[in-house]
């Protein structure tokens, strides 16, 4: 039986999350090929559970030392939203110590967690995404006119984040301070991207068994005038359609750019593309190379119209790696 190490948490606002996505991989792995272990990751501090107790990871070897076993690890089950597992440091430690792990490589996670250079290069494969100003804290001359390069509405949100944690829809001038006051609570770098009106699309991707699987499309309906953390984790805020009801055309360019993004960006593992559609035009927001796979994440209703199970997805990424 494989040792499977579940690490979650992680040093973001997305740490909560993070941790139910981890609980729910774990009660939903098949204990009949894999053998579970949670590993809480915050700061320094990285520990396993048991019986009421925690144990300290051996960071020397990323193994546990548990009544009297010494436990090594298979495989790793990334479920980290955010840094470090989102944005390519642990799996660079994972790299160097030669242990597989279920989501995208070193290279990959760092330029899909930076909105800004994913967009860039995104953009260079001829896929359109929003007009949008790239802000560094330093850069307070840029800061001071920043109406004079975007149009409002817009959205200032962390540059390097995720769950629209510190992320405000502007409307006014007088808005711009505290919204940008929030996004850098949460990063040193900012985004500031226009508002396009549209429907908000997303598309699921994964290989599995060498082939690349796209998921059914999701249209996203929020309650609140975008899709924040709030509507994004509070029962009854958002309505995720799936399969989305949009004109099968529509929903097979979604998954074609979707496919092509996946195998352009070298993703592995599970990945979503969030996407603007408008007058039949796609505009990329961003890739999320770790979702969310909570009870009220958006994957999970994707794999369920896919016909898979849960438990069927977590051992075909766990596969994939291996």
């Amino acid at each position: 039986m494989m040792n499977v190490a579940i690490v979650a948490g992680g040093d973001s606002g997305e740490y909560a999350i993070s941790m139910l996505s981890g609980k729910q991989v774990e009660r939903e792995i098949d204990r009949g090929r894999f053998q579970p272990y949670l590993i809480e990751i915050k700061g320094s501090s990285w520990s396993y559970n048991y019986d009421g107790k925690d144990y300290p990871v051996d960071k020397n070897d990323f193994s546990l030392h548990l009544a009297g076993n010494h436990v090594h690890f298979d495989v790793v089950f990334n479920a980290i939203h955010g840094t470090p597992g989102e944005n390519g440091k642990f799996q660079g430690y994972l790299d160097m110590l030669g242990i597989p792990y279920t989501s995208s490589d070193v290279i990959t996670s760092a330029l899909t967690f930076n909105k800004a250079f994913c967009k860039n290069v995104v953009s260079r494969y001829g896929i359109l995404t929003p007009h949008s100003v790239h802000l560094f804290k330093r850069q307070q001359e840029r800061i001071a006119t920043l109406t004079d390069t975007i149009s409002l509405p817009c959205f200032v949100k962390p540059n390097n984040g995720g769950s629209s944690v510190g992320m405000s829809k502007v409307t006014s001038v007088e808005q711009i301070p505290a919204a940008l006051e929030l996004a850098f609570h949460e990063d040193e770098e900012v985004l500031v991207e226009e508002f396009i009106r549209g429907r908000e699309l997303t598309c699921g991707v994964l290989r599995s068994k060498g082939e690349v699987v796209t998921l059914p499309v999701c249209e996203i309906v929020s309650k609140k005038e975008f899709f924040d953390y709030e509507a994004k984790y509070t029962k009854g805020m958002a309505d995720e359609l799936v399969p989305a009801p949009v004109p099968d055309h529509v929903s097979d360019e979604c998954r074609r750019i979707s496919k092509s993004l996946y195998d352009l960006l070298n993703c592995k593992g599970i990945a979503r593309f969030d996407y603007i559609h408008t007058n039949d035009k796609f505009y990329f927001l961003e890739v999320n190379t770790v979702p969310g796979l909570t009870e009220a994440s958006i994957v999970p209703k994707m794999i369920t119209a896919h016909g898979w199970t849960y438990t069927e997805l977590v051992t075909r990424l766990i596969d994939e790696c291996l």
